[in-house]
């Protein structure tokens, strides 16, 4: 059976099938590097890492490109704010959101385009849509002619007439109609700029991606994935914009992931309730956020609360909890058990479950429950008098393959010898000492991560294991 995908294009699931076979071409839209990312930034990045991971799993060859905005105005005015010019804000913040993602257990993707190392690109891209007829130029300013694109307003389901000036889309005298967009913004005093043929500027949010996913994929792209908010205008103009200028279609399968509330209120600075992911980790497992973010289905919307958090720590640590007995009694116990086969049968129906719900529009939320019931049905297994060396091995496997799908791996990294912990705590003491104080947090915090505990004493600093 074919994955099925619900593509926000048709309104309904469709059989997933790539242009190419065996290969798949997915492109998602990513942050703007002005700021830590936050907890609604996570959610895409935690769904669509998945999905990839699940591509793979079921055996394709997945080019994966998710790109940063590193040149707007959110960026300019942090800049401006700071003192520092828009590269550094957005390097720092590029940094950032990589430590962050790969705390969450999101892998790089394959290529992380930037708007700054694809101007030469967006131009000739802008410059192609004028010749065509499909943007104008005024008084500097590029904007394209939203009503001579035909099929605009596909992905949103709504026709040019009915629609409204919406978030990104400014009227203004500028513009021969309201619903117009700028590919092309002539620059303000003082701000980052790049010669064109219409002068000085820089690029309109939208065009960005348009040009990065046509030069790292090609016209056409099997997967546009992004969150919902992104459907109109960005997503609707990316359309209208690659459409026009190849004349083919740009993606054949629109993924859009649902919104985040927080304590059943919409995340906004407005509310106060803002929460970024740096934060979060400082105080919650990674983990934790991310079982938290894939049990619910990704199209839906979610709740960040402390009680839905909480169930997110008890169900994972009931994971982790069997996937230590197995491990630990085929470390102490194991050896040749009875009905070998009728065990061995069982964890395969749930594989082929956990596949079956997978397949179902990546609904990772039952498949945390096929999970729930591998480690259930590893719990009973462990109360048989006689446990089989193969069958124990076989439950961590599965544990271990249906776990990395989905990007919760339960294998523990190796503790640190003892001795490994005393040389680290000696050079801690002489990093201080140098007033090293990077160096010094650095092996505090991989302490705390290896759950060792410092003590202060009088004859200086001791240590023990949590």
């Amino acid at each position: 059976m074919a994955i099925q995908i619900f593509n926000s294009l048709s309104r309904q699931k469709e059989a997933f099938i790539p242009l190419e076979e065996g290969k798949v071409k997915m492109y998602v839209c990513g942050p703007t590097v002005y700021n830590y990312i936050h907890i609604g930034n996570a959610r895409p990045v935690i769904v669509y890492d998945t999905v990839r991971r699940y591509l793979a799993y079921r055996g394709y060859d997945v080019t994966y490109v998710s790109n940063f905005t590193d040149v707007d105005d959110k960026l300019i005015k942090a800049a401006n704010e700071l003192g520092v010019e828009v590269p550094e804000i957005a390097e720092r913040f590029i940094q950032a959101y990589f430590e962050d993602t790969k705390a969450l257990g999101c892998d790089e993707a394959d290529v992380h385009p930037r708007v700054m190392d694809h101007m030469p690109q967006i131009i000739d891209f802008i410059e192609a849509l004028v010749e065509k007829g499909y943007a104008y130029e005024s008084q500097g300013d590029i904007y394209y002619r939203t009503r001579k694109f035909e099929g605009y307003g596909k992905l949103s389901h709504q026709s040019v007439d009915e629609l409204k000036v919406g978030a990104r889309i400014e009227t203004g005298d500028k513009k021969e109609d309201a619903l117009d967009f700028a590919l092309w913004k002539a620059a303000k005093p003082g701000e980052i700029s790049w010669e064109s043929p219409w002068g000085k500027g820089r690029p309109g949010w939208h065009i960005e991606c348009s040009v990065m996913a046509r030069e790292h994929l090609g016209d056409t792209i099997d997967i546009h994935a992004g969150g919902q908010d992104l459907t109109f205008p960005h997503h609707e103009n990316e359309i209208a914009q690659s459409e026009a200028y190849t004349g083919k279609t740009f993606a054949r399968y629109w993924m859009h992931n649902g919104y985040i509330n927080i304590d059943n209120e919409k995340m906004s600075k407005s509310l106060n309730n803002f929460v970024l992911v740096n934060d979060i980790l400082k105080e919650l497992d990674a983990q934790v956020l991310r079982m938290f973010m894939l049990s619910v289905h990704y199209r839906h919307p979610i709740n960040y609360s402390q009680q839905l958090v909480e169930d997110a720590i008890a169900g994972l640590e009931r994971l982790r909890t069997a996937y230590a007995n197995l491990k630990h009694r085929l470390e102490t116990s194991a050896g040749l058990g009875d009905h070998t086969d009728i065990w061995l049968a069982k964890m395969n129906a749930i594989k082929e479950e956990f596949v079956e719900t997978m397949d179902d529009d990546f609904n990772t939320a039952n498949a945390i429950s096929k999970l729930f019931d591998l480690s259930r049905l590893s719990n009973t297994y462990l109360l048989e008098k006689q446990t089989s060396t193969e069958v124990l091995e076989a439950f961590i496997a599965l544990f271990d393959e249906l776990a990395r799908v989905l990007g919760l791996p339960f294998k523990q990294e190796a503790e640190l010898l003892d001795a490994e912990v005393e040389a680290l705590l000696a050079e801690r003491i002489e990093a201080r000492k140098n007033r090293d104080f990077a160096r010094a947090d650095e092996i505090r915090d991989l302490f705390k991560e290896k759950n060792i505990i410092l003590e202060d004493t009088a004859q200086g600093t001791r240590w023990k294991r949590g």
